[in-house]
């Protein structure tokens, strides 16, 4: 007989417990613990054996075959490309970002991209807006509609079952905390809701091989609304960022099962929606009248491209006794590292001074290609020397003053020489046995010699 049993759900990671308690063992959160019903079979462990479908077996490695993914294509270069190439059919993406970013304007978009390329039918289910916005939406971006099937719906079984009907090969879920589910009491986004809502919606798209969307709410704190799981549920978990005064977006794929990871595509946002830029580089490279102090120009990689970015540091006397370290798109922490192996290994003490770091056009830098840039940004807004003129810079610091290599240096240099640069400097072991034609190469081992490439 079917008994009801207690558990208690954390809304912000979605840990279980067996009992109350104030903060949850799973994050550390407080007062985010709430109860939650489930129902308690009562069938034992030797019923297991006769619930196996006569549909499951197990394969022998041999007899699996390896099939090519067919991909579609949306039209729009820069989300195909954080897709890994275009949309797999049964793939599941998660697509999270701060509100009005242009979420739902990006996937209409794609959605009728998709649907003209042949991947049709699609069906756009909005939870937060009528269908006569969505449409105004799409009068607004001069969207072709023909073939464009809309559903403004919040239950999850109606959803499901419209979707058996209608059998749509690309389905939009915008959003997923607006769904609910019958078999749950609890209010819509809380996170079991989520949880059960999602788990159903990615089994309907792996048994229909359609492709699926989730828009997905952020917290203040920049991460997915929901259970932690949600994350680990989808295929490709893909994050909006722009910084609040820039007209720019930035997609990039944190997850990817059918791609690489830490993908990035750059739009614009104009009044006919999002366009793609083609030529990222260009647009963060700012065009200075002449050299400015504190100013570097780093060749960073995201994904499977090399990209030119600016990144500018303002050291300054400060008046506190504990001087402020302020990164924005960096790495606090290992700016403060950096700052350490710059007193230790180079002599160069900022412990009076506080120090500003900023990269330009709100891009997040997370890899240590950008430690030789930073470093030397520093050093020249302290001593008030601008870098050598047309240098791009990109390398890796060690703990012990070492100047060390990172991936793909070759085609960190190609980009730099596009963008007419007139020398790189790099670690030596990036050093290439020729050169691309006009890049002079300054390579380096130690942090002591990045000194003399100062103006």
């Amino acid at each position: 007989m079917s008994a009801t049993k207690s558990s208690y759900v954390c809304q912000s990671c979605g840990a279980q417990n067996a009992k109350w308690t104030g903060q949850c063992p799973g994050c550390g959160d407080w007062n985010t613990l709430s109860e939650f019903a489930r129902p308690k079979s009562g069938r034992g462990r030797d019923s297991w054996a006769g619930s196996i479908s006569s549909e499951s077996r197990i394969y022998a490695a041999g007899e699996v075959s390896l099939e090519a993914q067919t991909r579609h294509l949306s039209g729009i270069m820069e989300f195909d490309r954080v897709l890994g190439g275009g949309l797999v059919p049964g793939s599941v993406v998660l697509l999270g970002g701060d509100p009005g970013i242009g979420k739902s304007t990006l996937l209409l978009q794609a959605l009728t991209g998709l649907t003209e390329g042949g991947f049709a039918p699609g069906l756009y289910v909005t939870g937060e807006e009528s269908l006569s916005q969505v449409m105004g939406r799409a009068q607004r971006l001069d969207l072709r509609t023909d073939s464009l099937r809309l559903l403004a719906e919040t239950r999850l079984e109606q959803v499901l079952g419209l979707a058996e009907k209608e059998a749509p090969r690309v389905l939009i879920i915008d959003s997923i905390q607006t769904l609910y589910t019958d078999t749950l009491e609890s209010a819509p986004g809380g996170v079991a809701q989520v949880r059960e809502c999602a788990a159903q919606l990615v089994r309907y798209a792996k048994r229909s091989g359609s492709g699926l969307f989730l828009v997905g709410h952020v917290t203040k704190e920049g991460s997915l609304a929901g259970p932690r799981v949600l994350e680990h549920m989808v295929d490709t978990v893909l994050y909006f960022e722009s910084e609040e005064t820039s007209r720019f977006r930035v997609i990039r794929a944190v997850k990817n099962r059918f791609g690489t990871a830490n993908e990035l595509g750059l739009f614009a946002m104009t009044e006919s929606g999002l366009r793609e830029v083609a030529n990222p580089s260009a647009i963060f490279l700012s065009r200075h009248d002449a050299d400015v102090p504190g100013s570097t120009v780093m060749v960073t990689r995201e994904g499977t491209r090399p990209l030119l970015l600016e990144v500018q540091a303002l050291v300054d006397d400060s008046s506190q006794s504990s001087p402020r370290r302020v990164s924005v798109g960096f790495d606090p922490n290992r700016l403060a590292m950096l700052l350490a192996v710059l007193n230790r290994h180079g002599g160069v003490s900022t412990h009076g001074q506080d120090v500003f770091l900023n990269v330009v056009g709100g891009v997040r830098v997370t890899e240590t290609g950008a430690d030789l840039p930073i470093v030397l940004s520093v050093l020249s807004s302290l001593r008030n020397r601008c870098a050598l003129h047309r240098t791009a810079v990109f390398g890796e610091i060690g703990l012990g003053g070492e100047i060390r290599p990172v991936p793909n240096g070759e085609e960190r240099l190609r980009e730099a020489a596009k963008h007419g640069f007139e020398r790189v400097l790099i670690p030596k072991g990036n050093a290439p046995r020729k050169p691309p034609k006009g890049l002079e190469i300054i390579a380096v081992s130690r942090l002591a010699e990045v000194f003399d490439h100062l103006d």
